[in-house]
């Protein structure tokens, strides 16, 4: 008697029917198990002439895979079934906290960083950063700073133990160090030699020896840096109008210009913006006012050779300011020491949403 259409037939069906993964398991011990119909087939094959037992044997292999092969798919559909009922059943909003009172929010200097970053990248400026910690050349010589500079003496500058090799090194004093680095490499020199342009800026941690109300020994500054063939005055002054415009969210902002020094442009400028302080608030753009936010200027032709650019082919501008300070004067912060008090209460009143991206068409703040 035949009985391979039948222990197929109802195997199969069991399989289909099978409603849960322990109902799958009883049909598969049923039918593979040692005891199990498929297998007793195989027990039969020792008392089959010699030559019907290679057919035979054929046939319950391919009945088993069959089997088998029916099982997995089956236990995949359950498998998925019972997690789609799961996730149904332990549904939660993900996006609402578990204790409202305790939310997160973003940092009013992170909420900056990324505003920086929606504004500057638009016009086409890349993030770059480097080490907290620089040796001295990076820090100072490498941007034109000469030794008897007031930034290097002891008042201004954490210095730290020298490298094993004797190279001093100390806490960056600015972000700029991060400019030489980025113009030293050799990849950016190939770029600027086929016809490209460098457009960076730096956000990151500074240190210097000061605290009081509108200073701190460490703080955060942002610096840009474009080198071209052909760049001059009139682009960074376009520049610094569109980021002040599209930062501090306003139609038109004045912009001064006045003349400065820097070791490491020339010429050099201080930017002032207009502003009103009537009624005793702050209005960026508006009234007879002004006030100074950031330092900027032509790339010195010494900071150029230092980081091995011909200053008879490319020219550059770069500006530099304070996070903390632009974060202060849009949202109406008073105090710096404020930023790193740690009180929930000073965040919960000046935080912003950490699931909010800042956007140049979506708005940078909300």
């Amino acid at each position: 008697m035949d009985d391979f259409p039948t222990i197929r037939a109802e195997a199969l069906a069991a399989i289909e029917a099978a409603g849960d993964a322990r109902a799958l398991d009883a049909v598969r011990v049923a039918a593979l198990g040692k005891s199990g119909r498929v297998t007793g087939l195989m027990k039969t094959l020792g008392g089959l002439p010699a030559e019907e037992r290679k057919a035979f044997g054929a046939r319950v292999n391919a009945l088993k895979d069959e089997v088998s092969a029916a099982l997995d798919v089956r236990k995949g559909l359950l498998d998925g079934a019972a997690l789609t009922a799961r996730l149904e059943a332990e549904r939660v909003d993900v996006s609402l906290p578990v204790r409202p009172e305790r939310s997160g929010l973003l940092h009013p200097i992170g909420q900056t960083i990324d505003e920086l970053c929606a504004v500057f990248g638009d016009m086409g400026f890349t993030w770059a950063e480097g080490p907290d910690i620089e040796d001295d050349w990076h820090n100072f010589t490498a941007l034109n700073i000469p030794p008897d500079h007031p930034a290097r003496q002891m008042q201004d500058t954490f210095y730290l133990p020298p490298r094993a090799d004797g190279t001093p090194t100390v806490l960056r004093t600015h972000t700029s160090p991060v400019q030489a680095r980025t113009m030293l490499d050799p990849e950016v020199k190939k770029m600027l030699a086929d016809g490209g342009a460098l457009r960076i800026i730096v956000p990151g941690r500074t240190f210097r020896v000061d605290s009081d109300a509108t200073h701190a020994p460490m703080f955060h500054q942002v610096e840009g840096l474009v080198i071209e063939r052909a760049i001059h005055m009139g682009h960074l002054k376009g520049c610094l109008a569109d980021f002040c415009r599209a930062y501090f969210e306003v139609d038109s902002v004045p912009l001064k210009f006045r003349p400065s020094y820097f070791p490491f442009t020339e010429p050099s400028a201080e930017v002032d913006i207009g502003c009103s302080w009537k009624g005793g608030e702050l209005r960026i753009g508006a009234g007879d006012s002004w006030l100074e936010i950031l330092g900027s200027g032509m790339v010195h032709p010494n900071v150029l050779r230092n980081c091995g650019i011909d200053p008879d082919i490319y020219q550059g501008f770069a500006f530099g300011m304070g996070i903390e300070r632009i974060a202060m004067l849009k949202y109406g912060i008073p105090d710096l020491r404020t930023f790193y008090d740690s009180d929930l209460r000073w965040l919960r009143h000046y935080g912003f949403s950490a699931l909010e991206s800042p956007s140049l068409t979506g708005g940078l703040s909300r």
